[in-house]
């Protein structure tokens, strides 16, 4: 049996320790097979591996007893970015490779750093959270040390689908009482959210967070195509 999930205990900080060392290992391993057979079926394996575990964890969120209107609808961004993953790891189309390293890098982490979870380990549950949400991140690496770029364009549509997510999320809270995402209040816990204001100023602030982020992390690609383009 397991007791209940808390916050940077063993369990916790082990689990983000291996997403830290995977991150790297993925990294170095996608740079030396980058533009080879080699890769492509990395990629692929990772697609395989990580909806072998976001499947099953979505059944037992919604199994009678467990499912709750309030936490257990597969519509968390985490659960979103899980599919966006897994098929930019398949096709490696562009604006789900974008969408990717943009939700794989910032806003996966955060819920990491802060999880909504009830069991700890080695409940099955925790495990298969884990694996979905450390294999999202594992994605992000590995797309990125295998040659994806951004560009402004990406920065923009990956915004806009961001917003598309919220403004569904948002619509279904109001239909059915919810809160997923944290849309229409604040935890009741502490939280940095609570840094930004009442609702629904700290929508605003978030946004506006995140596109600066974002475009942060966007600059790097710029800055190296404005380099190249420059005559020797």
């Amino acid at each position: 049996m397991s007791d209940g999930f808390e916050p940077f205990d063993a369990s916790h900080l082990a689990a983000l320790a291996v997403g830290a060392v995977g991150s790297v290992v993925l990294v170095v391993l996608g740079r030396r097979l980058r533009g080879g057979v080699a890769a492509d079926r990395l990629l692929r394996g990772l697609a395989v591996a990580l909806l072998a575990v976001t499947a099953p964890l979505q059944v037992l969120y919604n199994l009678p007893g467990s499912f709750d209107v309030g936490r257990t609808l597969p519509v968390q961004l985490c659960d979103v970015a899980s599919l966006v993953v897994a098929w930019a790891l398949w096709s490696r189309q562009r604006w789900a490779a974008a969408l990717t390293y943009f939700w794989g890098f910032t806003l996966v982490p955060q819920a990491m750093a802060t999880p909504d979870l009830a069991t700890g380990f080695p409940d099955p549950v925790f495990l298969l959270f884990w694996a979905m949400h450390l294999g999202t991140v594992w994605g992000a690496a590995a797309l990125v040390a295998t040659g994806i770029r951004v560009g402004w364009t990406d920065w923009a549509r990956s915004l806009g689908l961001t917003v598309v997510w919220a403004l569904a999320v948002g619509a279904l809270n109001a239909a059915l009482g919810t809160n997923y995402g944290y849309l229409a209040a604040k935890p009741r816990s502490a939280s940095v959210l609570d840094l930004l204001g009442p609702w629904p100023v700290y929508l605003l602030w978030e946004a506006l967070l995140v596109a600066g982020v974002w475009a942060l992390m966007a600059l790097p690609f710029a800055l190296r195509r404005h380099s190249a383009a420059e005559p020797s």
